[in-house]
C-alpha cells in the first residue's frame, strides 16, 4: 500500500509494539510476532495477505490500521545499473533514496532527514535546511518502497548506508529504532556489520551510540585537515571541534576488526594539497581506521570543483605512506545526478550526499 491512506501505519512498530497491539486487540502476544515476521521478514504490503492471521485479527487490523510504503514520485536509471528514488512521504514530504547493485550485493543509501540543519558548504542538501526528522517508519519504508520497485527478494544480501539527505545523530532515538528492526534476525535479518551511519560529527550522538551495544558501523564525515579548513567547510565545527570529536573517535568502543570509516570530500584547490595529506595523516595515526577519498562532484549553485585524478593519486599515496588505509571512491550514477553531491530532489535542485563504490587503486612506489 501506499502513501496517503488514512489508517496509523504499522511499519515502524517494533516486536513489542506489535505484541502490545495484538493484545489490545483480544489476541495474543504470538499473532503480534506473526505480524511483524509478516512485514518485515516477509515485506508482505497488504494486510488481507496475511492469512496466517485469523480473519477477525485481519479484520480488526484494517479497520484501523494499514501498511504504507511511501510513494514512488520518480525513478531515474544510470546506464551503470544505479537508480535514485524520489520518494513521497504521507504529507507530501519529499525525499531520495539510492540503489546501486554489484555482483554480490545490493547497497541502499538512506536518508534520515527530510533536509539538513548541518548546513555543509560543499553539500546541495544544505540549500533546502531542515523540514522535519524523519520516523522510524519512514526509514523502514525506504528499503520496502525500493525493494518492492527493484523486486528484491527477502534473501538478497544489502548493505544499508545512511548517507542520504540529514544528519542521522540528530535523529538517533528514530534511526536506531529503525536499524534494530533492520538487524533483527526475525525482522529484515541484515547484520549490522552491513549498516553504516555517517556523522558530521554530532558528539552527544556519537557518544550515545557509543554505548548502544546494537550498534552499526560508524563513518564521520572529515573533509578537512585543520580546525580553521573544517569551520570553513563545516560549519558544525564551531560547536563540536575537530579536536574534540577526534578525542571521541579515539574513545569509540571498536569491535575485533572493526574500523572507523573517515570520508573525506576532496575540493580541487582546497584540501587537497600534500600538506593536507600529512595532516590528515598525522590526525589519524594511531588510530584503527581506514579514509575514504570522494572526488568533489560540482555544480553551478556551489564554488568547489573536483581535484584532478594525479591530485587523489597522489592523496592516496600519502596517506598509505602513514600507514592509513585510503580507498578512491568511484561515484556512479552521474548521468542521473546520483553520484556523491550530486543527488537532487527532482524539481528543486538539491541533491543529498549518495554513495560510491570504494576500490583500492593500485599504490605508487
Amino acid at each position: 500500500m501506499n502513501a496517503g491512506t488514512s489508517g496509523r501505519n504499522l511499519v515502524g512498530l517494533d516486536r513489542q509494539e506489535l505484541e502490545r497491539l495484538a493484545l489490545s486487540l483480544g489476541k495474543a502476544p504470538y499473532r503480534g510476532r506473526q505480524l511483524y515476521h509478516a512485514l518485515y521478514a516477509r515485506r508482505q504490503g497488504e494486510l488481507a495477505a496475511l492469512t496466517d492471521l485469523d480473519r477477525d485479527f485481519r479484520g480488526a487490523l484494517a479497520a484501523h490500521y494499514e501498511i504504507t510504503y511511501p510513494d514512488v514520485q520518480g525513478e531515474f536509471i544510470s546506464k551503470d545499473g544505479s537508480a535514485r528514488y524520489l520518494l513521497r512521504l504521507q504529507d507530501n514530504t519529499s525525499i531520495e533514496t539510492v540503489y546501486m547493485p554489484e555482483e554480490e550485493r545490493i547497497t541502499l543509501c538512506l536518508s534520515s532527514q527530510a533536509g539538513c540543519a548541518v548546513d555543509c558548504r560543499f553539500c546541495f542538501t544544505a540549500l533546502l535546511g531542515l523540514q522535519r526528522n524523519l520516523s522510524a517508519g519512514e526509514i523502514l519504508g525506504q528499503v520496502l518502497a525500493v525493494a518492492k520497485a527493484r523486486r528484491i527478494p527477502p534473501a538478497s544480501r544489502l548493505n544499508l548506508v545512511f548517507m542520504g539527505m540529514g544528519e542521522p545523530l540528530l535523529n538517533l532515538a528514530q534511526v536506531m529504532k529503525a536499524i534494530r528492526i533492520l538487524a533483527d534476525p526475525r525482522g529484515f535479518g541484515i547484520p549490522l556489520r552491513r549498516i553504516t551511519v555517517s556523522t558530521s560529527g554530532i558528539l552527544p550522538g556519537l557518544r550515545e551510540l557509543a554505548r548502544d551495544l546494537g550498534r552499526p558501523k560508524l563513518a564521520i564525515s572529515l573533509n578537512a585537515s585543520s580546525e580553521q579548513q573544517r569551520t570553513e567547510l563545516m560549519p558544525i565545527n564551531r560547536k563540536y571541534p575537530l579536536s574534540e570529536l577526534l578525542r571521541a573517535c579515539r574513545a569509540y568502543p571498536l569491535r575485533p576488526r572493526e574500523l572507523l570509516t573517515f570520508e573525506y570530500v576532496l575540493l580541487g584547490g582546497f584540501n587537497d594539497s600534500d600538506a593536507d595529506a600529512a595532516r590528515v595523516g598525522e590526525l589519524l595515526r594511531g588510530m584503527r581506521a581506514k579514509v575514504n577519498l570522494i572526488p568533489y562532484n560540482s555544480g553551478s549553485e556551489l564554488p568547489y570543483r573536483p581535484p584532478p585524478l594525479e591530485r587523489v593519486l597522489a592523496f592516496q599515496q600519502l596517506l598509505t605512506e602513514w600507514n592509513i588505509p585510503a580507498y578512491i571512491r568511484i561515484s556512479r550514477g552521474q548521468d542521473i545526478g546520483a553520484a556523491c553531491g550530486q543527488l537532487r530532489l527532482e524539481g528543486m535542485q538539491i541533491p543529498m550526499t549518495a554513495i560510491a563504490r570504494p576500490v583500492r587503486l593500485p599504490s605508487r612506489r
